[in-house]
């Protein structure tokens, strides 16, 4: 009932949770807001989300402006010209290609593989494991066998030989062969947390209501560990970027003809390069530091803003 002056005028049950969304809309900041001020409250996350955007940025439009197949000609005249010298910001290697040239195109391919490879492994495992987590039984057991069984292969070994077979391979089909291996450690991750988010009174509130079981994984459960998610992703991220360049410093990424971070840090296998020709490289190096530190320090952030926002809505 609303009182007007003498008057009451009915107010209908659909009226009155409109207006209480209404307010709670209006009364709490939205997650964007919430991620903007977690970020402004610790200046070492926002310079790194910085740095990190604009470097992704400048690699991506510094790179259409690369011939990629010009830039890798060898130039024998150019045999290790040192940083600022013919015109060679941070100087050639053996073949005297441009060292920067090749920082900003193998960026762009290492950050590349590295986000597919973020992307579909951790969506693979998280719906892998909400899925095994919150139907436990069977359905559970069967999915872990397969788990199981995936952990008995030896990863990188079966990368190689995978690579090694396929003829012809670029950095689209190398992601999907590393998503087919990279997802176990999330769904292991995601299951167990599942596992305990499934015997919570909300889910079982939900079950009683008659609430369709997909709806309760992925708009009940999986928001309740969204701020798990964001941490497990973001490190995954940082990962990724170490996995494509420990295997092209092995020789088993990316094509020969390809730069990337991975193939040039294997510059420094000849121990002649490591001090007499660091410029080869050291800022491939530096490089991955700089993106793995930034990476966590964001991931910090984005998890403090995520348990924030869930703990307004649960308010």
């Amino acid at each position: 009932m609303k009182q007007t002056g003498e008057n009451y005028e009915e107010i209908s049950a659909e009226d009155l949770k409109r207006l209480s969304k209404q307010a709670e809309k209006e009364a709490a900041p939205s997650a964007g807001r919430i991620i903007w001020n977690e970020f402004k409250a610790d200046r070492s996350a926002l310079i790194a989300l910085v740095i990190v955007v604009a470097f992704i940025l400048f690699v991506v439009i510094a790179s259409l402006f690369i011939n990629t197949s010009k830039m890798m000609e060898t130039n024998i005249l150019d045999y290790f010209d040192a940083p600022f010298k013919d015109g060679f910001l941070l100087g050639a290697d053996a073949g005297g290609r441009s060292i920067a040239q090749q920082l900003i195109v193998g960026s762009r391919n290492s950050i590349g593989i590295a986000l597919g490879l973020t992307v579909i492994s951790s969506t693979f495992g998280i719906a892998w494991g909400l899925i095994s987590g919150y139907f436990g039984g069977f359905v559970d057991w069967g999915m872990q066998r397969v788990y199981d069984f995936m952990m008995m292969l030896p990863m990188t070994m079966m990368i190689i030989v995978i690579v090694t077979i396929i003829n012809n391979y670029n950095a689209v089909t190398l992601t999907l062969i590393f998503s087919c291996f990279y997802w176990l450690g999330t769904s292991r991750l995601i299951r167990s947390r599942t596992l305990a988010e499934s015997k919570k009174d909300y889910v079982a509130a939900s079950i009683t209501s008659g609430t369709n079981p997909w709806k309760i994984i992925f708009r009940e459960v999986m928001p309740n560990i969204s701020s798990l998610i964001i941490v497990d992703t973001t490190l995954s991220f940082a990962e990724n970027i170490g996995v494509e360049t420990g295997l092209s410093y092995l020789g088993f990424g990316l094509p020969a003809q390809t730069p990337s971070l991975g193939t040039l840090i294997a510059n420094a296998n000849d121990p002649n390069n490591i001090t007499e020709y660091w410029w080869t490289w050291f800022p491939a190096a530096l490089e991955i530091i700089i993106l793995c530190l930034a990476i966590s320090y964001i991931g910090q952030v984005a998890r403090r803003a995520a348990d924030s926002s869930q703990r307004k809505s649960n308010k």
